[in-house]
């Protein structure tokens, strides 16, 4: 038997403000989308909004159900759009942010597990890394240069064959 150990670095910013203007303008527009969201149980608005190589944007909200299970994410509503829209091109980057109508909403959001999944394999089809900017409506931000890194031991194609 022998121990390992997982890790990854990642950066934290205090603010947004010390962010670059394109990741600002980016999770900018993801803070905005926020009010997109159909979040009517839960009161927890996510807004998410990917820079696709080609310079357009893709953006999703959550979308909820009065049966749970039936809503989606605002990441994997984002990536079936890009996926749609803009089938052949790599999203650089993207910026997942949330508004708590009913508390904080200072910290960085991380992805549920499903979307982690999500974010994985759509990395893996791309053959890019996919950076992620992660945050609230103020406070600290977080950026990921690869999103493969929000899944560690992760189950993906290589698995099936």
């Amino acid at each position: 038997m022998r121990k390992e150990k997982f890790q990854f670095d990642y950066e934290v910013y205090e603010s947004a403000e010390e962010l670059a203007d394109g990741d600002r303008n980016l999770l900018s527009m993801a803070r905005e989308i926020t009010t997109k969201a159909y979040a009517p149980y839960s009161k927890f608005h996510v807004g998410a909004v990917a820079l696709l190589k080609n310079g357009q944007t893709v953006s999703g909200t959550n979308q909820e159900n009065a049966s749970y299970p039936v809503g989606i994410c605002a990441e994997r509503v984002l990536l079936a759009s890009a996926a749609m829209l803009f089938s052949d091109v790599p999203i650089q980057t993207m910026a997942v942010t949330y508004h708590n109508l009913l508390g904080d909403s200072s910290k960085p959001v991380s992805p549920c597990g499903m979307c982690r999944q999500s974010l994985s394999e759509y990395q893996e089809r791309q053959k890019e890394p996919m950076r992620i900017i992660l945050s609230g409506m103020e406070g600290k931000v977080f950026v990921l240069n690869n999103a493969r890194l929000l899944l560690p031991l992760s189950f993906g194609s290589e698995d099936l064959r």
